[in-house]
């Protein structure tokens, strides 16, 4: 048995609804369907949930809706259309889009929740309206009735563990159940959305829960590839890569979901695959715990990302301080602020933070609290940094990849800030200049895979 996700693009039109369809009913191993909102069309198009947001501003700063509603409305008949069940449906979204803002109150936490949901929420049940039109078994389930029950944090939802249990008593469902994806219900039946990368989050618990073989997600690529191909033209496709690896890869820049988003898969083992809606006979991209007998890279990516800022501590003797690792942290937790990545020297450690945790109002006080409780020699903030990341479970193996990566790089002249190598040697790790990271993966990615 699998569960199946499709994301926004291979559900923004009635043409991809087509192939969605067809994806479900030529399988029917696929009993279990989750779905996002209708994304873009085309590049100047909005996605649904872009649109519902703009409806909740206009809500909360009393301002006419009636144009929002109209145009979210239509994203969805315009579909229905195709199907031949416009007319049953146009009435029941209306009037949905109307209680919400009927029902809005501003001192309601769980209020802009409830507006976000409403794209997955009104698009399962319009594909479970068309699939049944077509003589499909299927029908639309809610988050609450499957058993999807989540901790009280508004746009950050984590699941329950009692969630599990609830959801694998539909594992022998007759119907092909429609579920919408990106956000389930708290202990109190408060709607509460997960974050971003919603409904893959969605997708991964459902499979967890039903113990699935299999947890498929389509989106609009082939796979996972090697390299991001705004850097690199035409990059490998990643055919089997460990969860680790992903792990890896999707916190240093790779976008195909939300670095967590497959977790809940991960830790009950089961296999996820990465396909393309359009492209559904190209084999995509496996992720599994780990590949034995296949033929893989020891390096599977590199990885790049931009937004990250570098503090510099400089002390003589610092090794021999005891508890100042323990003192920093304790400076950076007071402005609940986590760290990326630490490096250290006998005299300097070096600290890489994401920007988007300081304000300059935070970094002046942050550095302050250094200056005083830590009393360094040197003290300096580097910003405009770059992660580059080279990942691969088969690196421990291979003798030379460190060098051969800084060679590479060196050969490019881009100037490393900081280099980190676990201590599992899955991955290694290089802070740059922004500037430079555009070179640093071509330089890294030739080098490996060419």
């Amino acid at each position: 048995m699998k569960v199946t996700k499709f994301g926004g693009s291979s559900v923004a039109s009635a043409e991809q609804l087509k192939k969605v369809l067809a994806i479900v009913t030529g399988d029917s191993s696929r009993r279990f369907v989750v779905v996002s909102a209708p994304g873009k069309r085309n590049n100047k198009d909005k996605k649904v949930t872009d649109l519902l947001i703009q409806f909740y501003n206009a809500v909360v700063y009393k301002q006419e809706t009636d144009e929002v509603v109209r145009e979210i409305v239509t994203r969805y008949t315009e579909i229905a259309a195709e199907f031949h069940v416009a007319k049953q449906l146009e009435k029941v979204f209306y009037t949905e889009l109307q209680q919400l803002q009927e029902n809005y109150d501003a001192a309601d936490p769980y209020a802009l929740d409830r507006f976000l949901a409403t794209g997955e929420n009104l698009n399962a049940q319009l594909v479970a309206a068309c699939s049944q039109q077509n003589g499909v078994n299927t029908r639309y389930i809610n988050p609450k009735e499957l058993g999807i029950i989540v901790s009280d944090e508004p746009q950050n939802a984590r699941i329950l563990e009692q969630s599990y249990e609830k959801i694998y008593q539909w594992r022998n469902s007759d119907e092909i159940l429609i579920i919408p994806g990106f956000f389930g219900y708290t202990v109190d039946g408060q709607l509460c959305t997960f974050s971003r990368g919603g409904s893959d989050i969605t997708g991964s618990i459902v499979a967890a829960g039903l113990k699935a073989e299999l947890y498929e997600n389509f989106t609009d690529v082939d796979g996972i590839f090697s390299a991001s191909p705004k850097y690199i033209h035409d990059p490998e496709l990643i055919e089997y890569a460990t969860y680790r690896e992903i792990r890896e890869l999707t916190y240093a820049g790779f976008t195909v979901f939300h670095d967590e988003a497959l977790m809940p898969a991960f830790k009950a083992h089961i296999p996820v695959i990465i396909k393309n809606t359009n492209n559904p006979e190209c084999q995509g991209t496996l992720i599994k715990k780990n590949f034995e007998d296949e033929n893989r890279n020891e390096v599977v990516g590199v990885a790049s990302d931009d937004g990250f800022c570098g503090i510099t501590i400089g002390k003589y003797l610092l090794n021999r301080e005891v508890g100042i690792v323990r003192r920093i942290l304790q400076i950076l937790e007071s402005f609940h602020i986590g760290f990326e990545h630490m490096p250290s020297g006998i005299d300097d450690i070096s600290i890489i933070l994401r920007e988007r945790h300081l304000t300059r109002e935070i970094e002046t006080e942050l550095m302050k609290q250094i200056e005083e409780k830590i009393q360094p020699d040197q003290l300096s903030i580097e910003h405009g940094l770059s992660v580059v990341a080279l990942v691969g479970e088969g690196m421990r193996e291979r003798p030379g990849i460190t060098a051969d990566s800084t060679a590479a790089l060196a050969r490019k002249n881009v100037n490393l800030r900081m280099i980190s190598q676990g201590a599992d040697e899955r991955s290694i790790i290089f802070a740059i200049r922004s500037e430079q990271e555009r070179l640093a993966v071509r330089s890294l990615y030739y080098t490996f895979f060419d």
